[in-house]
């Protein structure tokens, strides 16, 4: 199994001991069980940006079980609690070809005002962008199965003091550990930092936004590095180095025996940085909300230099402000996406000439072979793909082997008859593969998603899903697949002495 059984227990004993000692909060449950009938490989949207839960060879039979308990909210009088907590768990079980339990969610949290601090696993997506019907933010999208960490942050966006509320902050810092398992460089940490800014108040008509997110792969160890790219197999790991990972300075300690310096690695800077630069603004207009979004991306230093300034995922987003509408079409939301990797600062590296240190190489790394990934899912957007996915008849490459693409993306939401939900999602791209083993063909991939949602009066009320997807082109293996499921969802755990009624929350996205 993915998870460590006696951390799962630890963490369990620990969540059942705050809500026997406190018991204030409601706690929500979520279970589903479904299926995944499909022709070929499981076809892309059903299993992109899904934290790695879907593996690539459908599974027959698929049961998820959720507990989680969220902050208080606040009541009639305004009151909510200076110092908080919650929990989730989250349990998925796919059998069929690959039969797997995975742990996508265990961790527990604290509040402290604005401060959040949390230790575990658990569901999260990093940049400015649509959240809904996205392709994916660019470096976290939700494509892989959570990494465990330890995170201190400010999870909202939250004014500063004296600023009338005009201007807000969120970030955040943490603290991560990769997988071992069939990972060609054990041992590594995940440093990650984020911060984000919003200039006008929530009430404002029109909201501009900017930040950025770094992230780090540094440590560990491997029997497959040569020793061009490290010392005796082993990476920086000591506590010592942490300070130029976090601020992507050179190496400190040039002269150490414990490790030697390794040229154009460790006397550049320490670990694999990597991240975007992100702006973003909304516009209410009327009855409707306009979100414009671009991240920019950063791998090496291209960004810095100018270079790679055509690569970038570019977004519109327009979401109904209305809550229902009484139509029987009603459109709640329709996003168009752009996402554009192609230019990397040039097919050619010189490290002497700024206006040529191309080759960025996205998600890749001449030291952590494996990638931007985890279990073998890519971290970030999921159109950077690694190679186990793509047609065996394309030019193999460890780790990312497509990375230079092109794509376009329509998705909408839609409510039927006030009752079903729907959403769609259609991309095409074209791909390039990488510099290194570039596709000469340029394969185009066409992917669509298009599902349904109703409740049905079973077992007291649950919802009965519906999925049909296809991939068909040169990229990935020509597919029809689908997914039939009911959830159920509800709550249990009620406050003793409750401030106000609390309305429903709906637990899991």
């Amino acid at each position: 199994m993915i998870f460590r059984v006696a951390w799962f227990n630890s963490l369990l004993v620990c969540i059942l001991k705050c809500t026997l000692v406190h018991g204030q909060h409601i706690n929500q449950y979520q279970l589903e069980l479904g299926t995944f009938p499909a022709s070929n490989q499981t076809p892309f949207w059903l299993r992109a940006n899904q934290y790695g839960t879907i593996p690539l060879s459908s599974p027959v039979g698929r049961a998820v079980l959720g507990i989680q308990s969220d902050y208080q909210v606040v009541d009639s009088t305004g009151h909510r609690p200076l110092v908080d907590w919650g929990y989730g768990i989250n349990v998925v079980a796919n059998i069929g070809q690959t039969n797997q339990v995975m742990l996508p969610e265990a961790y527990i949290k604290g509040r402290l005002g604005a401060f959040e601090l949390y230790a575990g696993r658990r569901k999260e997506v990093i940049g400015l962008m649509d959240t809904l019907l996205t392709t994916g933010s660019y470096i976290w999208s939700g494509n892989a199965l959570p990494i465990p960490k330890i995170q201190l942050a400010i999870p909202k966006f939250t004014a500063l003091p004296f600023t009338k509320g005009i201007l807000s902050l969120m970030g955040a810092f943490s603290h991560g550990w990769f997988e071992n398992a069939d990972r060609l460089v054990k041992g590594g940490y995940l440093h990650q930092s984020s911060l984000y800014g919003r200039f006008g108040k929530p009430t404002w008509r029109i909201r501009l936004y900017g930040g950025f997110n770094h992230q780090v792969m540094w440590g560990g160890y491997s029997d497959y590095l040569g020793p061009s790219v490290t010392a005796n197999g082993r990476l920086p790991s000591a506590i010592k180095y942490f300070p130029a990972v976090v601020f992507g300075t050179r190496n400190p300690f040039p002269d150490d025996p414990s490790i030697q310096t390794i040229t154009n690695f460790e006397e550049n800077r320490i670990g694999n940085h990597l991240g975007s630069v992100d702006l973003a603004a909304d516009v209410n207009l009327g009855h409707w909300n306009l979100f414009l979004y671009r991240q920019f991306f950063y791998d090496d230093g291209s960004l810095f230099y100018g270079t790679n300034l055509e690569d970038g995922l570019n977004g519109i987003r327009l979401k109904n402000r209305n809550l229902l509408g009484s139509t029987p079409f009603f459109l709640r939301q329709i996003t168009f996406e752009y996402l554009f990797t192609g230019s990397q600062g040039g097919e050619s590296f010189i490290l002497d000439d700024p206006q040529r240190r191309g080759r960025d190489d996205y998600f890749n790394n001449s030291q952590y072979l494996d990638g931007w990934t985890y279990f073998g899912h890519t971290i970030g957007t999921p159109f950077l793909t690694p190679q186990q996915e793509v047609n065996s008849s394309l030019p193999p490459r460890y780790g990312i082997a497509n990375n230079r693409v092109s794509v376009f993306h329509l998705a909408l939401s839609a409510l039927l008859g006030g009752k079903v939900d729907v959403t769609t999602r259609l991309s095409f791209s074209r791909n390039a593969g990488s510099y290194a083993n570039p596709y000469v063909s340029i394969p185009g991939q066409f992917s669509g998603l298009l599902t349904a949602s109703i409740p049905v009066n079973l077992f007291g009320g649950t919802v009965l899903n519906g999925a049909l997807a296809l991939d068909s082109g040169e990229l990935l293996p020509n597919s029809v697949g689908g997914y039939i499921s009911l959830r159920k969802t509800g709550m249990f755990g009620r406050q003793q002495k409750p401030r106000s009624v609390l309305s429903p929350r709906w637990p899991f996205k």
